[in-house]
């Protein structure tokens, strides 16, 4: 009888954790579902922050730049979203104005990589970066989740820099799923 009952047991915990996978694809990165991201950007130079659509704010020898923006994408598969963002911003005085278009997948449902095409345009020159980054999810709920990352962009044109200017950046994202 005890050897039964441990076999139901193991049994049952199965189940469960073959239930908490349907309801993973289901959850937050499930195909339909809305995700809305705010990032913020730690260290690195001036220039790393260019192609910014999140939230940063940088003042070296009394200049000051700062950027504000979002990113907005829709799961057209589970754990694979479709992402635009948009940031406005001042760069030593001049205005900014910045874009990013790319994807994100979630491994597993928590470590999202993602790839995209971003800029910069501050006085009509425009700097083009290619960025991939990834990270880890930490869901706080079912619809808030902090995903700190890592970040490169490479220089995709002149003003960026034709590949000799490849920003690196920690970054740490918070993200609302609907």
């Amino acid at each position: 009888m005890k050897k039964l009952f441990i076999v139901a047991i193991t049994a049952l915990g199965f189940t469960f954790a073959a239930q908490a996978q349907d309801d993973a694809a289901t959850g937050q990165t499930a195909q339909g579902k809305w995700l809305i991201e705010a990032n913020t950007g730690f260290g690195g130079l001036p220039e790393s922050s260019a192609g910014n659509t999140g939230f940063s704010l940088i003042s070296i020898d009394g200049n000051t730049m700062w950027n504000i923006g979002a990113e907005g994408g829709y799961f057209v598969a589970d754990d694979l979203a479709v992402k635009v963002g948009l940031g406005y911003g001042d760069y030593f005085g001049d205005g900014l104005f910045s874009y990013k278009v790319g994807a994100k997948y979630y491994i597993n449902g928590q470590i999202p990589v993602g790839i995209d095409l971003n800029g910069a345009s501050v006085d009509g020159d425009t700097a083009m970066f290619l960025g991939a980054q990834a990270g880890y999810a930490i869901f706080l709920g079912q619809n808030v989740s902090i995903e700190p990352g890592i970040r490169y962009d490479y220089g995709m044109n002149e003003n960026a820099g034709d590949g000799d200017f490849n920003p690196f950046s920690v970054k740490i994202g918070f993200a609302l799923h609907f």
